[in-house]
């Protein structure tokens, strides 16, 4: 009995992706100054040079028309804001800190405290009991 040769498609090892499919689409974030160097650009262009700017750019005119009306209602001066948290200023940093240095040593202080309190209740305890002891004792 003889098999025949598997074919090269069917030996392809199981984990190699398809090379046409990519694991997962990314979303392009573009910064203000790009849109308006794109945009620029675009517009001192020609039909045909437009079409060539969106293929070496990777674009799509619809991108264009969204640019150029953020651009119109001023949202590009908006987009060029830095994002994140503002900048702390740094007395505000120090006394967070600080206030964060006090409730620690708060903490601190409150458990020496009651060290303190046990210890005095536990040397109580003994006098009392050496107390009782050598009362016992001279007996």
């Amino acid at each position: 009995m003889t098999m025949a040769a598997p074919s090269a498609e069917s030996v392809r090892p199981a984990e190699e992706p398809d090379p046409e499919v990519p694991e997962r689409a990314r979303q392009r974030r573009y910064s203000a100054a790009y849109k308006v160097r794109v945009l620029n650009e675009y517009e001192g262009l020609e039909r045909s040079g437009k079409g060539a700017l969106l293929r070496r750019e990777g674009l799509y005119s619809s991108l264009i028309s969204e640019w150029r009306k953020q651009r119109d209602q001023g949202a590009l001066a908006a987009f060029s804001q830095k994002r994140g948290r503002p900048e702390v200023d740094p007395r505000e940093r120090e006394m967070a800190r600080l206030r964060k240095e006090v409730a620690r040593l708060e903490l601190e202080l409150d458990k020496t405290r009651k060290v303190v309190e046990i210890q005095s209740k536990l040397s109580a305890l003994l006098e009392g009991l050496a107390a009782e002891s050598a009362e016992r004792g001279s007996e």
